[in-house]
């Protein structure tokens, strides 16, 4: 049986681990080429590479800043002189912090903003034409459930996936006529590996309560992800797939 991915390229940043990693997993599983992105954990990055190379499948691994520019221009053009561009583009990389607003100084505000937000778009260009001479793709970007219900001491973090998700909206509309569609994926509390920065969970996000009494694994996200990079997914777009166990209802 052909798998649905079959003969695409995908490059999905952010994954050297956790969401990021499922999420070119399951890509990977289902046919797809993927270009494995990470900012600066090389080893992290050769690991899912191999993973994927050890289930039969194709990747490369890159090291780029999503927020500088050329660092996203030479990805991409990197990608498209091995394998002729990129079908489906996954955002994921993203940085959290936790920092009362009173507190927050405007170079962390930036730098948060400079990758979720700012990144995306420099990806989205990037990747673009080559993607429309190629008949279209997919797009997806990561978005949260902070921006939905406001968290405490992330205000950074809640405006970049609101701004996330208004351009994933706009590009929606302005790049149907190319074949591409937009979407994001907005998970709520996710099992995973939390950085030092990241702090713990925010309490409020646990306080709410979980409808389904459990927190999302990377998989659940991932297959979110897959589906809306999909077939399946062909006439979807502009959308924002929540998969937060019934947190938030919309």
């Amino acid at each position: 049986m052909t798998r649905a991915l079959e003969g695409k390229v995908a490059l999905v940043t952010g994954a050297g681990r956790n969401i990021g990693r499922a999420i070119a997993l399951h890509l990977a599983r289902d046919g797809a080429t993927v270009v494995v992105n990470g900012r600066g954990d090389r080893a992290a990055v050769d690991a899912v590479v191999a993973e994927i190379a050890g289930a039969g499948g194709r990747a490369m691994g890159w090291i780029a800043d999503v927020s500088d520019e050329r660092a996203v221009a030479g990805m991409a053009d990197a990608v498209g002189a091995e394998f002729g561009g990129v079908d489906i583009l996954v955002g994921n990389a993203g940085l959290r912090r936790q920092t009362p607003f009173l507190e927050m100084r405007f170079a962390e505000w930036r730098e948060i903003l400079s990758v979720s937000l700012d990144g995306m778009f420099l990806l989205a260009r990037a990747v673009a034409p080559a993607m429309a001479t190629r008949g279209g793709g997919a797009i997806v970007g990561l978005s949260g459930i902070s921006t939905h219900v406001g968290t405490p001491n992330r205000c950074h973090v809640s405006a970049s996936k609101a701004g996330l998700e208004g351009l994933m909206r706009a590009l929606a509309v302005e790049l149907a006529p190319l074949g591409i569609r937009c979407n994001c994926v907005a998970p709520g509390a996710v099992d995973t590996e939390r950085g030092a920065a990241a702090g713990p969970m925010p309490s409020s996000l646990i306080e709410r309560g979980i409808p389904l009494g459990r927190k999302s694994s990377v998989d659940d996200i991932a297959a979110a992800v897959r589906f809306l990079v999909g077939p399946e997914a062909g006439s979807v777009t502009g959308q924002t797939l929540h998969v937060n166990g019934g947190v938030f209802l919309t």
